[in-house]
């Protein structure tokens, strides 16, 4: 079965900074509301798609919906606009940018600093800072603060399209999760499951794992899995040991990250699945960096068994995110069929 690119593009082209993810959160009501059994959604934001299952046990699957972005702080005498990172940033990948200012309604800017041509040669040797940057909308103060007030968030600008075999997009962290959680659902839709399955698509993952930590305790799950894109760093330079994944590999099954030791009972599940199923799948040691797999892991009474399926992703926290179709469609795969078989495994400690 193809892969639904224009749901896919709609995904990513919808804003939604932490904390201020309205928008994405009505598109994707709008996408499940005929999948699941019953949606709810709790104070902070999150979703929760739930179908019900044979048995007593609880299944949780967290897909953050927030995108990295930023918020108004202060607006100059010229109406230039200082703002606040929402998120990680590596500074020089502002650089040239249009980005959506998010007020009473939709404003164009350019992240802009100081021009190279006026620079000093130690300026142009040093590394930027986020404090380097500001925006431009093209508008005087007066124009400006009629649309615009200290608070609101600001989105990246960034078209999707397909290159090669891949598509390339801003936000393909995490809304190709997003997508891949819809997706899922839409094949269990008119299928029988072992467990009550609890779709979360989490809010503010991306300053500090919030909604999942929130979900979870409501929630309280047997069973978990994250949902999430992954570092490739298969790219000029890079040694064998340093790549994580690779784009084309097949889907990611994560063993551990930052913040997560996954459950080797998951683990072992998620790779026989995969074996069983020939679905081409990858390992996934993530040093740094976290994901909802912590607190759906963790914000429970006695801990949930938690594992991850991660996306291989190029350039990630970038305008530029590139990812495989085909991990894309493995990694529909591989959740929507461990999904189903999880009450066939020996979840006992040996």
């Amino acid at each position: 079965m193809a892969l639904d690119l224009e749901l896919l593009e709609k995904v990513c082209q919808m804003p939604g900074a932490p904390g201020y993810e309205q928008k994405i959160r009505a598109f994707i009501l709008n996408e499940i509301k005929d999948l699941v059994d019953e949606v709810e959604v709790d104070n902070m934001g999150n979703i929760y798609a739930i179908k019900r299952g044979k048995a007593d046990k609880k299944v949780m699957i967290g897909a953050h919906m927030d995108e990295i972005g930023f918020i108004v702080t202060h607006i100059d005498e010229k109406g230039f606009i200082r703002f606040h990172t929402l998120g990680g940033f590596d500074p020089k990948t502002l650089t040239a940018q249009r980005v959506l200012i998010h007020g009473k309604e939709d404003v164009m800017g350019v992240m802009a600093a100081k021009p190279i041509h006026v620079m000093t040669q130690e300026e142009r040797n040093k590394n930027p800072k986020i404090t380097d940057y500001f925006i431009d909308t093209g508008l005087p103060k007066e124009e400006v603060e009629k649309l615009i007030n200290v608070g609101d968030p600001i989105t990246r600008e960034r078209s999707f399209v397909e290159m090669g075999e891949c598509v390339n997009s801003k936000s393909l962290d995490n809304r190709l999760a997003v997508f891949i959680l819809i997706e899922t659902l839409r094949n269990l839709k008119d299928k029988e499951v072992p467990y009550d399955i609890y779709g979360v698509f989490t809010v503010q993952e991306e300053v500090g794992i919030r909604g999942a930590n929130v979900s979870a305790l409501k929630i309280n799950p047997d069973f978990g899995f994250g949902l999430d894109t992954t570092i490739a760093y298969d790219l000029p330079g890079a040694s064998p040991h340093e790549k994580i994944t690779s784009l084309g590999e097949g889907t990611a099954i994560k063993v551990m990250d930052a913040s997560t030791i996954c459950d080797y009972r998951m683990v072992a599940f998620m790779k026989e699945t995969a074996d069983k199923h020939k679905i081409k799948w990858q390992p996934e040691i993530l040093t740094a960096g976290g994901t909802d797999t912590a607190g759906i892991q963790r914000m429970t009474e006695g801990g949930s068994i938690a594992g991850a399926v991660s996306i291989p992703t190029r350039h990630l926290h970038q305008v530029i995110e590139m990812a495989h179709k085909n991990d894309i469609q493995l990694s529909i795969d591989l959740l929507t069929r461990c999904v189903q078989e999880i009450e066939t495994y020996d979840w006992s400690f040996k």
